[in-house]
């Protein structure tokens, strides 16, 4: 078996980059290592996808600290060879630790590093030695998600030690397979003392095969032998793909089991659009994400709030219901658009949601171009209200590709048209100009009325309204305003007839777990529910009070999975047994008017049910219940683009 050694790249006379230069390639990007990490090597792993397989490209991100059985074979293989100087060569110190972090990007599926392994030599695939050797080529995939060959650099920076090992497996012109192994570090151009006098050096290094001119990979048997001796995942029968581990990454103030959780959020918001399938198309990628040999969970963006949101705009965009947008002087078709409203409660801001400028609030619109890898989350108008969000996808037409990618710095992750000629700079331009026109239109601001609503222009009044919510107590209605969304599917209510009869509360139970909401529901908080017994002694109390609802606190909304709900609590105060019903009704603000049966074609508030402080959710339109102070809540699908009023009615059961 070879023995792999580290060769250090001499300055030649013809002048070389410095390891330096090549580490500020990145530039000073916003977005964290980790990010970048994510982003870049994604793209690598679907611009190298093999374009006749089936199948998803299998992209993951394993972290693990080397066990005794394999860091002996670490610090004697990659010690070998190694330049003494610890300041100018750290993995001498990195591999001298007790412990050793590692962390490996791995895809299969895809075409692996093939070509050949040397820079001068001429071939149509040159894989290996875009990776390895050579800096800044321009991409060689039509319609690919890299421009710049500069994705590369993260590995390096994400690195304590600036050093990486590539395991990788290509197809042969031959029709065969091989397997390549080599290490590559990055760092710092230095001056070595030497017996015959000092030499300066590049700060690149490569461990490999030494026993030529060049230093090449490990192949095939004495890749393999060192693979297993390093404990790191061999390539299956016919598997090609390829393997990068980076020594001692850079997890900057989370330890490697919260790493591990924000990469895998990190790629829900990042690579959602090769996560989603479709009938007619699957997904073009499966991700996962372990740590120290155990899976993490990896959201799912149908599910996971509010990227739910994205994939439904994703979805306008793709279909019948998409926007085209024009540039008109020059005439020019830029790219599809597709938008989505909904009411949706502020939603918990993470790390990974930050990182994209995310807070509570979603009103953005992702960019995209036809590689459909997000480029950015670019801000639109806030909605008029905290509890609306909207979302976009813009995805670039495939002529255009070539303009938004220059368009792009080397992180992928803005368009600059300040940084094109026109007139390109002018597309780009047109392009945020045309989405801030559709958003306007989304959004109302215009105060016009949609198609099949009544002449009276709700969406505009209820952005104005909004923000008012407003409830009161005692007996009567709450009213409460607030711009809502989209509409969402919902449990049809069961008809309760017999105009004020009712059931028993029984009849009309049903048990919370086989609703679509059970998932979302929880304890109820107690709220503030003043007695309002007699404070006179010194008279008689009536025999029976008269019933009244006592409501607790603003109306609020709730997100129940595709559904987001308006909430009222409220408690029965007065003893005895009563039947409560809902009228609900759309508001006119400013009018005084109210309309409790809506325009035809359009929707009304809906019903959903009544939950108290059990784990049952009531689902008639009237029911009978004993009062008190315990606390009810009345759950509403509210009509799209309408100000919604609610008010509980309470009367006593005689009988």
């Amino acid at each position: 078996m070879k023995t792999p050694r580290w060769f250090s790249q001499p300055y030649p006379p013809e002048g070389a980059s410095a390891a330096e230069g090549i580490r500020n390639q990145l530039g000073r990007p916003e977005l964290d290592l980790l990010t970048i990490l994510v982003r870049e090597s994604a793209q690598n792993s679907w611009d190298a996808r093999l374009p006749s397989s089936p199948t998803p490209v299998d992209y993951r991100i394993d972290m693990w600290t080397v066990g005794p059985a394999h860091a002996g074979a670490w610090r004697g293989l990659l010690l070998d060879g190694a330049p003494a100087a610890g300041d100018n060569f750290p993995l001498n110190d990195t591999l001298r630790r007790n412990s050793i972090r590692l962390l490996a990007v791995s895809d299969r599926g895809t075409r692996g590093l093939g070509g050949p392994t040397r820079a001068d030599t001429f071939d149509s695939e040159r894989d290996f030695v875009s990776f390895i050797r050579n800096i800044g080529e321009p991409r060689d995939t039509a319609l690919g998600g890299g421009t710049y060959g500069f994705g590369k650099g993260i590995f390096y920076l994400l690195s304590n030690a600036g050093t990486i090992l590539v395991h990788s497996r290509c197809r042969t012109e031959d029709g065969g397979f091989e397997t390549r192994l080599i290490g590559c570090s990055l760092w710092k151009s230095y001056v070595a003392n030497e017996p015959d006098g000092k030499r300066r050096y590049t700060g690149r290094h490569w461990w490999g095969d030494t026993s030529g001119s060049v230093v090449e990979p490990l192949v095939d048997q004495d890749a393999d032998a060192v693979v297993r001796s390093l404990g790191l995942r061999p390539f299956g029968g016919e598997e090609t793909g390829t393997t990068i581990v980076v020594v001692d990454p850079i997890l900057d103030d989370q330890t490697p089991v919260e790493a591990a959780d924000y990469l895998a959020e990190t790629i829900t918001w990042h690579l959602w659009p090769k996560m989603i399938d479709s009938p007619d198309k699957p997904a073009g990628m499966r991700f996962a994400v372990s740590c120290d040999g155990v899976a993490r969970t990896v959201p799912d963006p149908r599910q996971t709030r509010p990227l739910n949101l994205f994939v439904a705009a994703y979805e306008k965009m793709s279909g019948r219901d998409a926007g085209k947008l024009y540039c008109h002087r020059p005439k020019q078709f830029l790219g599809r658009l597709g938008l989505e409203k909904r009411i949706m409660p502020p939603f918990e801001p993470s790390r990974a949601s930050r990182m994209v400028g995310m807070e509570n609030l979603v009103h953005h619109v992702c960019l995209m171009r036809p590689a459909e890898l997000v480029v950015t989350y670019r801000p639109g108008p806030k909605p008029p209200s905290v509890n609306q969000g909207y979302a976009g996808v813009f995805r670039t037409d495939e002529g255009m590709d070539d303009v938004y990618a220059k368009a792009e710095p080397p992180t992928h992750d803005a368009w600059n048209p300040q940084s094109l000629e026109r007139p390109d700079s002018t597309f780009v331009h047109t392009t945020f100009r045309r989405i801030g026109e559709e958003l306007d239109g989304l959004l109302s601001l215009g105060g016009t009325a949609r198609t099949g609503s009544s002449n009276v222009a709700l969406g505009a009044a209820s952005s104005l309204f909004s923000g008012l919510v407003g409830g009161t107590w005692g007996i009567g209605g709450a009213t409460a305003y607030a711009k809502v969304g989209s509409p969402a599917t919902r449990p049809r209510s069961k008809p309760h007839g017999g105009g004020s009869s009712s059931s028993p509360a029984s009849d009309m139970d049903d048990a919370l777990p086989h609703s679509p909401l059970a998932a979302a529901w929880g304890e109820p908080t107690e709220g503030d529910t003043e007695s309002q017994a007699s404070s006179d002694d010194s008279r008689s109390a009536p025999a029976r009070r008269r019933p009244r609802v006592q409501y607790v606190g603003d109306p609020y909304y709730e997100d129940h999975g595709t559904a987001t709900l308006l909430v009222q609590e409220f408690c029965l105060p007065v003893p005895g047994r009563q039947r409560v019903r809902a009228d609900l009704a759309v508001s006119l603000p400013g009018t005084g008017g109210r309309e409790t049966d809506p325009p035809i074609g359009a929707a009304g508030p809906e019903l959903v049910g009544w939950a108290g402080n059990d784990t049952r959710i009531h689902r008639a339109q009237i029911f009978e219940t004993e009062g008190g102070e315990h606390l009810w809540r009345v759950l509403v699908l509210p009509a799209p683009d309408t100000v919604t009023e609610i008010s509980i009615k309470v009367e006593a059961v005689t009988s």
